[in-house]
């Protein structure tokens, strides 16, 4: 990918069209004649939210949010959301299905490159349109008039029941990860210690979700600081982790040429098929990457700040996931074994250690980033709900689209995410396969959602994003179409069972989700929707 283009003009046009009636307008009523840049060095803070504020006036909303994220804040929360390595640890068992060594460390390696046109392609349209609603408004300010609603009306509930579901995947891996981390103690006759009831299970998994809502409720102005804390804290415990499994490989270690090139299948598919289906490792790993969009609104300079953060962290994470990886593979035990845990990674690194009590204390850097990430993706999707809430897509929204004054943050939509999490977290009582219905539908949904911008974008002629502050120049048509052509792939793929023959309890349910949500979209639509929803309050820009 080519080096991306700041525009050199940063001044903002303050020139509206009389049209424009502000935050409280309800649909395209005019056009908005301005430059859609931020001042290209501010050292004033208050000036840079000025501008910011202004731009989103500019927008059609009021600015109700503090601004209180720099570019380095914001580039790591956006780490966060993705939390590698902890990301990749919840979901080991899929590239450890579907072809061992090769499947780990390519399969984490191809997507996460494909992952960077992603981010490319969303940055540059972010850059010109930096709002809460993210991908939703975006679709609509860059879709025909005649059906840029409904297109926005898809999007939005994408997005929306993207970034709610991925949550609850992150809270409810977590629950997992914990009971993992715990099981790596065996009792006398060599069983692990901890053996839970599915009610067991769904109360941990309650008391992570509320904890993520409380800290993430209550520390809004200090999650910034936590944000950065958790990158140093990431690369410290990777770290201890490597450095140790490494230097004591109990068992001894893998040559390079297994680690690189060894493929190993248990998933029952094609060998090529199957390695496909271990992508949902990677895919699930990377599919936060848009949800920092809905963080514009608490940005400093987010046409700027938020598109080069998405970009960044890619590399970030590449770097992050093949330090943790590689290690890994190189103290891999046989396969077979680690395919019955819930979670293999714990089990890895007591393998390679040796023992119960140092294996628990190298998890715990992973079980703390695990809480980490969850208090991100809980603040992304409450941003997300409370944007879609504010123009009236959701049932109910002259609730949801409150921001309490004392604590600055939309709290109502919180909780609205944090009660559909805990009611879909009751699918783990009819089947122990709706973690991967959980994470299938946030990566199938948040997928769809990041690929309409892209496609209408591309298909317009990308004539929106020509003077776009995040220019990706001659590399923006590369950079969509292999965007679109991963969406294309990972949503049919992610909907299929990791193992043949299909049963019960391997049959992968995220379709049911997803379609369930669909319905629900298209019945609110159709009751009110079509008659009363207008879509964001915004003009179209002249530059």
């Amino acid at each position: 990918m080519g080096e991306s283009k700041i525009t050199s003009d940063q001044g903002v046009d303050q020139s509206y069209a009389s049209g424009f009636d502000g935050a409280n307008s309800s649909g395209p009523k005019g056009s908005v004649h301005m430059h859609r840049h931020e001042p290209n060095s501010v050292d004033d803070s208050g000036i840079e939210t000025n501008s910011a504020d202004h731009m989103l006036e500019s927008l059609g909303y009021k600015p109700e949010l503090a601004r209180n994220r720099s570019t380095l804040q914001v580039a790591f929360m956006s780490f966060v959301l993705a939390s590698i390595p902890y990301g990749l640890a919840t979901t080991l068992y899929y590239p450890l299905n579907g072809g061992g060594p090769v499947n780990i460390i390519w399969g984490w390696l191809a997507v996460s490159l494909i992952i960077v046109c992603v981010a490319a392609s969303l940055g540059e349209i972010t850059s010109i349109y930096p709002t809460a609603g993210g991908v939703y408004y975006q679709a609509f300010m860059l879709a025909p008039h005649s059906w840029r609603r409904v297109a926005s009306w898809i999007c939005g509930w994408l997005y929306t029941v993207g970034t709610i579901t991925i949550t609850l995947a992150v809270n409810f891996g977590t629950t997992l990860f914990f009971v993992g981390c715990i099981n790596v103690f065996e009792n006398s006759a060599g069983e692990p210690v901890f053996d839970p009831a599915a009610w067991q299970i769904y109360l941990i998994f309650l008391a992570i979700t509320f904890l993520c809502n409380l800290v993430s409720s209550l520390g809004n102005r200090w999650l910034p600081i936590l944000d950065t804390v958790a990158i140093f804290w990431t690369f410290a415990g990777l770290i201890a982790i490597t450095v140790t499994i490494l230097a004591v490989a109990r068992n001894g270690r893998h040559d390079a040429s297994y680690v690189f090139t060894h493929f190993e299948s248990h998933s029952g598919w094609p060998d090529g098929w199957s390695f496909m289906v271990g992508l949902l490792h990677a895919g699930y790993a990377t599919s936060s990457t848009g949800m920092i969009t809905s963080m514009c609104e608490e940005v400093r300079q987010p046409s700027t700040q938020v598109p080069k953060a998405m970009v960044a962290t890619i590399f970030i994470n590449t770097f992050a996931g093949l330090l943790f990886l590689i290690p890994l593979v190189f103290v891999l035990p046989e396969i077979e074994p680690l395919l019955n845990a819930a979670q293999p990674v714990p089990l890895i690194i007591r393998s390679a250690v040796g023992a119960a009590g140092p294996a628990f204390a190298l998890c715990i850097p992973l079980m703390v980033l695990a809480l980490i990430c969850g208090i991100g993706c809980t603040t992304a999707a409450s941003r997300c709900t409370w944007a879609f809430a504010r123009d009236g897509a959701i049932p109910g929204s002259r609730w949801w689209k409150k921001v309490h004054p004392t604590l600055d943050l939309p709290l109502n939509a919180m909780m609205l995410s944090m009660v559909v999490q805990i009611l879909l977290g009751l699918l783990w009582f009819g089947s122990e396969e709706a973690f991967n219905a959980f994470s299938g539908v946030g990566v199938i949904s948040l997928t769809a959602s990041y690929a309409t911008p892209i496609a209408i974008s591309l298909f317009t002629g990308r004539r929106d994003v020509k003077n776009a502050p995040f220019n990706l120049g001659a590399f923006g048509v590369f950079c969509n179409v292999v965007a679109l052509a991963w969406s294309a792939l990972a949503m049919p793929l992610f909907c299929m069972p990791s193992n043949l023959p299909v049963t019960a309890s391997t049959v992968n349910y995220a379709p049911v989700v997803f379609v369930a949500a669909t319905v629900v979209s298209a019945i609110w639509y159709f009751a009110w929707g079509k008659k009363n929803y207008e879509g964001p309050p915004t003009q179209n820009p002249v530059y």
